[in-house]
């Protein structure tokens, strides 16, 4: 558990540490509503909701920093991703699998507040996965800039597995 979600932020400091500040914070609208420093940001913001959680024993995931150094620094986002890669493999058991309550937001059509029980390491899972989802956005918009990124970049683990399995056959 601890491991994968290492693994997970190690794509986003590959990542970090690739990218210019220029590329890091362009919009290509129309395509693109956001940066990938925006996408990099949200994901931090999920993970700290998590940290926050555990004191708290309430995670919620509508706190959010819009407009912060994270968005608009690669850098700075290096450096909260470390603390948080730090945090992770810090994490007891205990910790991993205590119960909190997640708070988050659940309709675009009126303000809809749910509250339910969860523990951190269903929340970890769910937050890895979500950056996934936003590292293949970050990918779309990185094809969009003509800068590679590695293959695997987005692509979620049973995707991955997928591919190597066909690529035994």
């Amino acid at each position: 558990m601890r491991n994968s979600q290492l693994e997970i932020l190690a794509q986003a400091q590959q990542y970090l540490q690739s990218v210019t500040k220029a590329d890091y914070i362009e919009i290509l609208a129309p395509n693109f509503m956001s940066s990938a420093g925006s996408h990099i940001r949200h994901i931090i913001d999920h993970y700290s909701s998590i940290i926050a959680g555990i004191d708290l024993n309430l995670i919620d995931y509508d706190v959010r920093t819009r407009g912060s150094q994270i968005e608009e620094y690669p850098e700075a986002a290096s450096v909260k991703i470390e603390e948080i890669s730090h945090w992770i493999s810090q994490l007891s058991d205990e910790q991993l699998y205590k119960t909190v309550c997640l708070s988050t937001e659940v309709s675009i059509i009126n303000k809809n507040v749910q509250r339910v029980q969860t523990s951190i390491a269903r929340e970890l899972v769910f937050s890895g996965s979500h950056a996934v989802h936003h590292f293949a956005m970050i990918t779309q918009i990185s094809i969009a800039q003509q800068k590679p990124l590695p293959n695997t970049f987005g692509l979620a683990p049973a995707t991955v597995t997928y591919i190597r399995n066909q690529n035994l056959q």
